[in-house]
Parts: structure tokens; sequence; C-alpha cells
């Protein structure tokens, strides 16, 4: 808000003091202001506070729709793109298949690899670079993994990256979020408070992303930070387009992780399925 020509953040009185922390830490908000938003958010200890209560039941249950459908051979090697801590990885592993999990965020990958066995294994990488020629028979990019990026050729280099490291006739399943859905139910303004860290919470949209800031008052570091979220608004044309540019072809598309049929209106997901042809 503002107060005499002044930002005010909520719980805060406005002042030199506190408008000194609040930039301050926005320019030493590691690792560094020039580095992605994605990159600095997603190491931060803050993301894996705010977002620690995952549904693991929920992820555990898609899982199990989508090997019903898949139908997979237990000998199958599956790379979860964009893995996080690996709660999708972990319960792909637990069902005996060979499972890769890459991510570019360190603390994550750091928490993921607490997890690893003979059969599943976590590496720091940033998806727009090559990670493997002909090697999997599955990739899974889950949760809206994807569309951070600035620039289309971004998303085009990690569809391609996708396309090589797939086996001939290997399945990708991408996840994301379907646009008209988000649109109708986007909450403007939130407010969580956990362990004593208040983390005040703004949403909104233009033509062509979602966007969310996250403004955090941490009370025992006496200071102020913010990051902000950005989603491409991707539809099911710019995937086709996507995966026929990077001969992927699309199979199958579903709209929640019942594996219902998609509705561009109501359905909550865009979940696709598409196969390694060639190019």
């Amino acid at each position: 808000m503002y107060v005499n020509g002044e930002t005010c953040w909520p719980g805060y009185f406005c002042g030199l003091k506190i408008k000194h922390l609040y930039m301050k830490n926005l320019a030493g908000q590691l690792p560094g202001n020039n580095s992605p938003w994605f990159k600095r958010w997603f190491d931060s200890s803050f993301y894996h506070q705010l977002y620690a209560n995952r549904n693991e039941k929920e992820a555990a249950d898609f899982i199990d729709e989508l090997l019903m459908e898949l139908k997979p051979a237990q000998t199958s090697s599956m790379l979860d793109l964009g893995c996080g801590a690996g709660r999708h990885a972990k319960y792909l592993a637990s069902k005996g298949f060979n499972v890769k999990g890459i991510d570019l965020s360190f603390s994550s990958i750091r928490q993921a690899k607490k997890s690893e066995t003979l059969n599943l294994q976590f590496h720091q990488q940033d998806m727009r670079t090559p990670f493997g020629n002909n090697r999997f028979d599955y990739v899974f990019n889950f949760f809206t993994s994807f569309g951070y990026f600035k620039n289309d050729e971004d998303n085009h280099r990690v569809i391609e990256n996708i396309y090589r490291s797939l086996k001939p006739g290997g399945i990708l399943v991408m996840d994301y979020i379907n646009i008209a859905w988000c649109e109708k139910r986007l909450v403007a303004e939130e407010k969580k408070e956990i362990d004593g860290i208040a983390y005040y919470i703004t949403r909104w949209t233009d033509n062509k992303n979602f966007y969310k800031k996250v403004l955090i008052e941490d009370i025992q570091a006496e200071g102020l930070f913010e990051y902000t979220e950005q989603v491409e608004k991707l539809s099911l044309a710019d995937f086709e387009n996507l995966f026929s540019c990077n001969g992927l072809h699309l199979e199958k598309v579903y709209g929640d992780y019942q594996l219902n049929g998609y509705d561009d209106q109501e359905s909550p997901r865009l979940i696709l399925i598409a196969r390694k042809g060639n190019k």
C-alpha cells in the first residue's frame, strides 16, 4: 500500500529503516541479482518452508493412475524432470522402476539424495542442458515444472532435450496448469504465517503469464524479502506446436489427476502424453 507517497507493507510501519532493510535484502538475495527468479526462489529456505506440506497421497494416487494407463515394463528407465525434493521419483522407484531425478535447485537435490537407492538417483542440473541420448523409456514433468523461461527458445530447447533423452518410441508425460481454470479461481491476496515468518502473497495475470509475488516478513532476521513467481500461459495448442516442432507426437490429453477427459474451461490440469517419433 502507499501512505504519503511511501511504500508500506502489511505489518510494518513506513520509514527509512524498514525500506533500507527491504532494499538491502532484495539486493543480497543469492545466488546473484542476475539469476532467473526460479533459481533464487527454489533454492531459498523460504520456498521450502512455504511449500513444505505437499500432498503426498495426491502424488501417489496420480502415479498409480498413470501406471495403470501406461503399463510400463518393470525394466523401464524413467526420468523425473524438475523433480524437486523427489516425492514423485521416490514413489516411482518404490514400484521397482529405475528412476533418475534432476532439478535446478541445489537444496532440493541435497534433500532428495538422502533417499537414493540402487534404482533411484538424483542430480542437480538445468533442464535446458542436455540430459542424455536415447536413455529413458519415460520422461515425467510433474506439477507445472515448466513454463518459467523468458523466451520461447528455452521452451523449445527443453522439449528438444526431452526428445533426445527418450529411447525410440519413448513417452513424455507433461503435467501443467489449465489456463482458464486458474484464471477463474485466482486468489488475489493471501497471508500465511509459519514459525514466526509471515508470507504476504499477491497474484495477478497478464496476457502471457501468471504471477505470484511473495513478500516475506522474517521478524527474527529483522528483514523483508521478496520473490515473484512467473508461469507462462501455455495452452494445449502451444504444447501441440512445441511437440510437433521437436519430434513428439501428442497421443492423449487428460484434465485432472484421475485422468478424466480434458475440458479447456473446467479441467484443473492439462496433462499431456506424447510419444517420440521421427523428426
